[in-house]
């Protein structure tokens, strides 16, 4: 069983930056590809970033150039660096793990929420304009 817990997430103006963290425990972090998805109010929730095994790594295309994705795997953490913040990046995020440690070198695969089998509670992040 895998536990994900997010943090970092908060209250930052347009233009601004935050870092998530989410920290893993229970099986060997390494073997998961990690992902970062946001869900907004009434919103569905949508991909935003994810990580493999190998360190490939995928955008969405609304935070590709703003957002990195990186991971930590001798600290079981996937961080989430969001900069140069908009508004329309409010939302709550999620951290995912796919433990099947999938890489994607064609389609878009990485982007589905089925895809992920462990996810954390979330943190909230808030851009004021």
């Amino acid at each position: 069983q895998v536990q994900l817990v997010e943090s970092g997430g908060g209250l930052v103006q347009a233009g601004g930056s935050l870092r998530l963290s989410c920290a893993a425990s229970g099986p060997p972090f390494s073997r998961y590809t990690m992902g970062w998805f946001r869900q907004a109010p009434a919103k569905e929730r949508e991909f935003v970033a994810a990580i493999s095994l190998s360190g490939a790594t995928y955008y969405a295309d609304s935070v590709k150039g703003r957002f990195t994705i990186s991971r930590d795997n001798a600290k079981n953490t996937v961080y989430l660096q969001m900069n140069s913040l908009k508004p329309e990046d409010t939302a709550v995020y999620y951290c995912a793990a796919d433990s099947q440690g999938r890489t994607w070198y064609s389609g878009s695969g990485y982007s589905k929420v089925t895809v992920y089998d462990y996810w954390g509670q979330g943190t909230q992040v808030t851009v004021s304009s």
